[in-house]
């Protein structure tokens, strides 16, 4: 009989998670029934919605369908609730140590405006974190289809509260509306500022978006990136410099990046020596969780126990946790990988 170890009892870091898109469907459901605000199909009893962001009008609903679950957190007590039960699903598969990411913008009107927003959340996080023991930073994102001033504007923000639980500053949205070069000057004041630059590229464009990241912004990591092993060259250069990619397979074929969970190049990358923090992105709209990426590691991709130890590892290394929490998480990688497997 096949052996393997439970997957859930291994320590690792997710580092690809948005606020929003980290709900949970039930609450999503309970939130709108409470305030009698109407869902479409794709978000009741057709969830997960089919999505397939590859076109503008794909996209276009993807965001709209983003929108409409961002509507159901009116009060401060949804985004304290959101967060908690985030970190509860989180320790559930594992995860000891999560950066979520947010755009303050996004909530800012109905929260009091950017700076308010963002210690609301950064609330939410230190008591979620408290409640259930996980370490938990976040990630301030730039949304690509606003202005490059803007972006300015929450790098600074960010910066503000760099040591206290701002730990990176990220790009995210439709990659075709606006090129990452262009967000050069937020990026500098963020790294200048001590913050990790994490913007995703890779996702909806290919290579190119990719070596933008890492050449014009400084990227620590890319999130997505998977495009980049369409370039043989730039895999070598992303492994040469040990630039992680934060890779989100379900999310992936959701948006219709891969046909298929088999077709994200997660082994290839892999072997060619590219570190991987594997995400789940945005577990509302694309119906899994982090658990799910690492079953697909072993079970679509075939990777063994302990290759699948070291991608947990590369998550951890690849994180902003404090390093007394990283090395302790670390040794529990090994001693995961040194303990007996299960009967499956």
């Amino acid at each position: 009989m096949p052996m393997a170890r439970p997957l859930n009892l291994l320590p690792k870091a997710h580092l690809h998670l948005h606020f929003t898109g980290s709900m949970r469907h039930s609450t999503l459901i309970e939130l709108a029934r409470e305030q009698e605000l109407h869902l479409p199909d794709a978000l009741e009893q057709d969830w997960p919605p089919k999505l397939r962001a590859t076109d503008e009008r794909g996209w276009f609903r993807f965001q709209r369908l983003y929108d409409i679950a961002r509507s159901v957190l009116t009060r401060p007590e949804y985004v304290y609730r959101l967060v908690r039960e985030t970190a509860e699903d989180e320790v559930a598969a594992g995860s000891r140590w999560l950066e979520i990411q947010v755009d303050p913008s996004g909530y800012a009107q109905r929260f009091g405006g950017l700076t308010a927003t963002l210690e609301l959340m950064l609330d939410a996080v230190r008591q979620a974190a408290q409640h259930t023991g996980i370490g938990m930073a976040v990630i301030v994102a730039a949304n690509r289809t606003r202005h490059p001033l803007d972006a300015n504007t929450l790098a600074r923000l960010a910066v503000q509260y760099t040591g206290q639980g701002v730990v990176g500053f990220g790009l995210s949205n439709d990659e075709r509306r606006g090129e990452a070069r262009e967000f050069e000057r937020a990026f500098r004041i963020a790294k200048r500022g001590g913050l990790l630059s994490v913007p995703h590229g890779g996702e909806l464009m290919g290579p190119r978006s990719v070596a933008q990241c890492v050449d014009d912004l400084g990227a620590d990591r890319v999130g997505h990136g998977v495009r980049a092993a369409e370039d043989e060259w730039l895999l070598g250069r992303l492994a040469d410099r040990q630039v992680p990619c934060e890779v989100c397979p379900t999310s992936n074929v959701g948006l219709g990046v891969a046909e298929r969970a088999a077709d994200v190049p997660v082994r290839r990358m892999f072997d060619a020596g590219v570190p991987i923090a594997l995400g789940a992105d945005d577990p509302l709209l694309f119906g899994t969780r982090l658990l799910r990426q690492y079953e697909l590691a072993r079970d679509v991709y075939g990777f063994s126990d302990a290759e699948v130890a070291e991608l947990a590892r590369q998550s951890l290394r690849a994180s902003a946790a404090p390093e007394p929490l990283r090395n302790e998480l670390l040794k529990g990688v090994d001693e995961w990988l040194s303990s007996d497997p299960l009967p499956e």
